[in-house]
C-alpha cells in the first residue's frame, strides 16, 4: 500500500502546482459551497429535469430505503453487474444482494480482487487492492480458480476480465455510482479508466446509486468537480472515460419516430441516498464538499501504518470518521476511529477543497466525550488526575 500510495504522491505533486490546478481547486471549492448551501433546490431541479429525460428517480431517505427500492428491481435476478462505488459499499449493497441470493460480479479489476478474498477490504477509493502484494493476489486467484499463474500484472489481469467478461454476458442488470450530478441538465457523470463503466451501463437495466451530495448545478461544473478528482485522485488531469448519462437508450432514425431501447439500456433508474447528508448540512455541511480524490487517506500518517482499520466502510481515513456520525451515529463514529486521529492536518493541507478533518474530528470528540463514549485508558487518566491530581500515579 505504501509503495502504491508513493506512485501516487510523486504523480500528483508534479501537477498541483500548476497554475490552471490552482484556479481549478478555486472554482471546484465554489461549486461545492453553492451545491451544499442549496442542496433543496438543487434536489428539486434534478428530479424534475431526470423525469423529463425519462429516467426514473427514487428518493431513498435511509440506507434500507434504497436497498427495498432496489431489490424490486432486481428481486427475479440471479446475477448483477457492479462497478465501483462508495455510496453502494456505505448501504451494504453487495452483502444484501447476496443474502438474497442474487450474485454481485465486481468488475473493476481492484473490487474484483478483493472480493474474491474474504480477508480483504477496500484501501484507496480508486485503488482498493492497493493494498495488496502481487504475491497475494495470485494466491487469491489461485484458490479462486484453481490454477497456477505467473506473479505478473497481465496474467492477473487477463485471467480476471475472462472471469468477469464471462458472467457479464449472463447480466441483465447493471449498477455504478456516479462522481458527479448535473441537476439544471438532469445528467450523470462517471469517470473510469478500465471501460468497464460503459458494459455496465449497456446492459438492458442501468441503475444509478449515488448520494445527494453530488449534484452540482450544471454539467459543466461537474466536468470541473471531476477532473480536479481526476488529478489528486490518479496524478493525472483527464481520465480515461468521461461518460455522461443523461437517459435511456433510443432512436428517432426511423421517420423520427421514438423507439426506446437500441444499444443501450431500455430503462435508467437513479436512486438518489440522503442517508445522514441533510444532517450532516444542518451542522455545517464541511464533510460533504468532499469529492471523492482519497488524496487525504494518502497523506495521513495514520492511515499510511494501519490502513482501512482507520474509517467508515468505503469512506476511508478521518474524513470517512466524520461522515459516520452522520450516516451510523456516534458510537460507530467512535469505533471507526474517532480516537486514533493526530489531528496534524496533513489531511486539510493536501485535500483540494480545504476540508478541515482535523478540527471536525476535534469537535465530535468533544461531543463524544459528553455522550459518554470514551476511550477506557482516558477515563482511568481521568480518574487518576482527579484522585491522585497526577495522570501517572497509581
Amino acid at each position: 500500500m505504501n509503495r502504491s500510495f508513493r506512485t501516487l504522491r510523486e504523480r500528483r505533486d508534479k501537477i498541483i502546482e500548476d497554475e490552471r490546478t490552482i484556479q481549478l481547486q478555486e472554482r471546484v471549492k465554489n461549486i461545492r459551497a453553492y451545491s451544499i448551501k442549496n442542496m433543496d433546490l438543487l434536489i428539486e431541479k434534478v428530479v424534475k429535469n431526470f423525469e423529463k429525460n425519462g429516467v426514473e428517480v427514487i428518493l431513498a431517505e435511509k440506507s434500507e430505503d434504497a436497498l427495498d427500492a432496489l431489490y424490486s428491481i432486481v428481486k427475479d435476478e440471479s446475477i448483477i453487474a457492479k462497478s465501483k462505488s462508495n455510496t453502494a459499499g456505505e448501504i451494504g449493497l453487495s452483502e444484501f444482494l447476496e443474502d438474497k441470493g442474487v450474485q454481485v460480479v465486481e468488475t473493476d479489476l481492484g473490487d474484483r480482487i478483493v472480493q474474491l478474498d474474504p480477508d480483504s477490504n477496500p484501501s484507496h477509493p480508486i485503488g482498493p487492492a492497493s493494498h495488496l502484494r502481487m504475491d497475494d493476489i495470485v494466491k487469491i486467484i489461485s484458490n479462486e480458480f484453481n490454477i497456477d499463474i505467473k506473479p505478473e500484472p497481465r496474467a492477473i489481469l487477463d485471467i480476471i476480465k475472462q472471469d468477469v467478461l464471462l458472467k457479464l454476458a449472463k447480466c441483465n442488470i447493471g449498477i455504478t455510482g456516479a462522481n458527479s450530478v448535473a441537476a439544471d441538465d438532469g445528467s450523470v457523470i462517471t469517470v473510469h479508466n478500465e471501460g468497464n463503466i460503459n458494459l455496465v451501463s449497456m446492459l438492458d437495466i442501468h441503475i444509478i446509486i449515488v448520494g445527494i451530495d453530488k449534484l452540482v448545478e450544471t454539467i459543466e461544473d461537474a466536468v470541473s468537480v471531476v477532473k480536479l478528482e481526476t488529478i489528486f485522485a490518479s496524478g493525472k488531469t483527464v481520465p480515461a472515460y468521461m461518460n455522461v448519462i443523461s437517459s435511456h437508450s433510443k432512436t428517432a432514425d426511423i421517420e423520427k419516430i421514438l423507439l426506446d431501447g437500441m444499444y443501450g439500456p431500455r430503462r435508467v433508474v437513479v436512486i438518489l441516498l440522503d442517508n445522514g447528508r441533510k444532517q450532516a448540512i444542518k451542522k455545517g455541511g464541511e464533510c460533504l464538499l468532499c469529492i471523492g480524490c482519497g488524496s487525504c487517506i494518502v497523506t495521513c500518517p495514520i492511515y499510511n501504518e494501519i490502513g482501512n482499520e482507520f474509517g467508515y466502510k468505503r469512506y476511508l481515513g478521518g474524513r470517512g470518521v466524520v461522515l459516520s456520525s452522520f450516516i451510523d451515529g456516534n458510537q460507530s463514529c467512535f469505533d471507526s476511529g474517532l480516537f486514533t486521529c493526530t489531528l496534524c492536518g496533513l489531511c486539510t493541507n493536501k485535500c483540494p477543497v480545504g476540508i478541515k478533518t482535523n478540527n471536525l474530528i476535534k469537535n465530535l470528540r468533544n461531543d463524544s466525550v459528553d455522550l459518554n463514549i470514551i476511550i477506557d485508558e482516558h477515563k482511568s487518566i481521568k480518574d487518576r488526575i482527579k484522585k491522585k491530581g497526577s495522570p501517572f500515579k497509581q
